[in-house]
Order: structure tokens, then C-alpha cells, then sequence
């Protein structure tokens, strides 16, 4: 008998005696590990101490664009919440944020909870570990899931609620998009920003809005993995499509609305008071719409002139109040007949 065969044998002989005495086993996956509690539809995992802690909390958001996690933006993070309890939450993945924030500074608990149906979004567990966070982080993942399973249900509704009284909140990637007063939801796939431009009405051009209620991001629209991905296109058709289909209402003659595009690798830290900061390698750019779009119907080039765009990173700060920055880059970029024209010759 060959090892290999051997092997095998003594393998099911272990079965059957495990199956024999009512017995399964299952094989361990390294890294992988057991929920602390889990139900109909989620699963929570807890780092620290799993009871609530009464921390004094500031307000203030964390846009992050994706790709490798800024430590310096947690940071903030971490003293917003004062050191409490800060939950994570995803609609699919692992728990690997909690020993990473847990790292990062002094805090009460990092907790996970995986929420991947509407029931899960309502179940009562679920919903007051969000109530009683310090703060709450959207991870990255698949935003259509999360439009379709919590918005409009008590998890939506309890973020809103510690949102509104001063706990801090942040996002990346598709935790990033669904922050905004409008949102890109993905309903139809991703959309590329050749396939916008050149259709504003493609079937991937979803668009919704009032999931979360941040304060400082009423009227915007958020796109991460900006320029890794050249979303600059897609972001002003998501724009353009808001202006056309009356999402909003003019105000003189112009319309108030506005995008935010952050790239991988970098945070903006969003004060009480609309201040913002950047954190980390690259740069994100903040555009206001001044007109509805000249040109913008199914199966015809976007036509969409003279938005403002300012590009911020390194020490620049911008307000959103004001939607005015400092030491930054400022210029104009329009749409003509589907292409991207820049005022100084690059689009980003």
C-alpha cells in the first residue's frame, strides 16, 4: 500500500468513527474564525470588552477611497469615539478590521457585524449594538448589498439616529458610496466611465438617494478608487443624471450639487464644522455643478459644460460649507459630445 493510500484509509476510518458516534468534523481553515454570535442573517465578532461602554463622543466622518486602509485616518476615528466602541459594518467578508483598528489605539471594543439580509437588518441584537456604538465604520464590499438589504430597515434607521447625535462615521470604497445624500448603488453592475459618458441612460447607471443622512453631505455624491479607476467620467454622469431627472430643484439657474472623488490610499476627515483634511498617498476632488447638463438622454453622448473641480491633498484643507478650498488646484472640466475637456489640459 502506497502512503498516499494509507493516508486516505485512515482519514475515512475517522470519519466513520466520528460519524458512528453521532460526531462531524469539520476542517479547520487557517485564519478563519468562529462568529462570537451569529443569527438569522448575520454574524458578530468582538474584540475587547463585548459589553456597552458610555464613552463622550465628537462628531465627524471619514470618507476613505478604498484600497490599503489609511492607519492615521482610524486614528481619528478612534479619538472621535473617545475610546469607545466602534463597529464595523459589511454585508460579506471577515472580521480582519478588528484586530487592525484594535491596534491602532486605545478603544473599548472593535465589533463586526456581517448583516446580509433585511431580517438580520431588523433583528433587535443588531440593531442595538449600532445604537450603542461610538462610533460606526461601512467597509468596503458590494454597496448594492447594502442598499438592498438595509435601506429603509432599523439598522438604516439606528445609524441615522447616533449619526444625528454626534457619533462619528465613516466609510470606504462601498461603504464610501452609500454616505451621501445620493448614492451610486450598483444595482446594475459596476459602470465604467467610457460606457456613462457615452450613454448617460446605460442599464449600469443606478442612482439612489435619503439612505444615510451625514451631516455636510446633503446634495453630494460620492465616488472612491478615483483615478486608479478613471471615475472622473462616471462621477460627472452621475451628476448630469441627477440635474436631468429633477433630483434636484434649481435654484436660480443653477442646481445645487455636488460630487466628491477620492482615490485608493486616501482619507478626508470631515470636522463638525465642514473642515476637511487629507490623509494618506493621493488626492481627492471636490466638483459643484453650476447648470443642468446641455445634452442628456439615452443613447447619446453626454454634453455637460463648466463644472468646478478642486483637487485636494497633501496640507490643502477644504469646506464644504463654503465648498471652497485652500492650497489646492482649481479648474474647470466639461463634457463635449462624450469627452472630457480640462481647462489645464488634464483631467485630473
Amino acid at each position: 500500500m502506497t502512503l498516499s493510500r494509507f493516508f486516505g484509509l485512515s482519514l475515512y476510518l475517522l470519519a466513520v468513527c466520528l460519524a458512528a458516534n453521532g460526531q462531524t468534523q469539520t476542517p479547520s481553515v487557517p485564519g478563519a474564525k468562529q462568529a462570537d454570535k451569529s443569527g438569522d442573517g448575520y454574524e458578530y465578532f468582538v474584540v475587547g470588552n463585548p459589553a456597552d461602554a458610555s464613552r463622550k463622543t465628537s462628531p465627524g466622518a471619514l470618507l476613505m477611497g478604498g484600497g490599503t486602509d489609511v492607519a492615521a485616518a482610524f486614528q481619528w476615528l478612534i479619538g472621535k469615539a473617545g475610546g469607545g466602541d466602534i463597529v464595523v459594518l459589511r454585508a460579506s467578508g471577515t472580521d480582519a478590521y478588528n484586530p487592525y483598528i484594535n491596534k491602532l489605539g486605545a478603544v473599548d471594543s472593535v465589533e463586526t457585524l456581517i448583516v446580509k439580509s433585511r431580517a438580520a437588518a431588523a433583528d433587535d441584537f443588531v440593531v442595538n449594538k449600532v445604537r450603542n456604538a461610538e462610533a460606526i465604520f461601512i467597509a468596503g464590499g458590494a454597496q448594492s448589498n447594502y442598499v438592498k438589504f438595509w435601506q429603509g430597515t432599523p439598522l438604516a434607521d439606528a445609524v441615522n439616529q447616533v449619526v444625528a447625535k454626534g457619533v462619528p462615521i465613516g466609510g470606504t470604497s462601498a461603504g464610501l458610496a452609500i454616505l451621501g445624500e445620493f448614492s451610486f448603488p450598483a444595482l446594475g453592475g459596476s459602470a465604467t466611465s467610457a460606457e456613462a459618458l457615452a450613454n448617460p441612460f446605460v442599464g449600469s447607471v443606478t442612482l439612489a438617494r435619503d439612505f444615510l443622512r451625514v451631516p455636510g453631505l446633503q446634495g453630494v455624491i460620492t465616488d472612491s478608487h478615483f483615478v486608479e479607476r478613471d471615475r472622473m467620467g462616471r462621477l460627472l454622469t452621475f451628476l448630469a443624471r441627477l440635474a436631468q431627472d429633477g433630483w434636484v430643484k434649481p435654484r436660480a439657474k443653477s442646481v445645487s450639487l455636488k460630487g466628491i472623488g477620492i482615490d485608493r490610499e486616501t482619507a478626508l476627515l470631515v470636522e463638525a464644522d465642514g473642515t476637511i483634511s487629507v490623509r494618506g498617498k493621493n488626492a481627492a476632488y471636490f466638483i459643484s455643478v453650476s447648470s443642468a447638463p446641455k445634452i442628456c438622454r439615452a443613447n447619446t453622448p453626454l454634453t455637460f459644460r463648466r463644472l468646478s473641480v478642486f483637487k485636494l491633498a497633501g496640507e490643502g484643507t477644504f469646506s464644504l460649507k463654503t465648498w471652497q478650498g485652500q492650497s489646492g488646484a482649481s479648474y474647470i472640466i466639461s463634457v463635449e459630445k462624450g469627452a472630457l475637456v480640462s481647462s489645464t489640459g488634464s483631467v485630473y
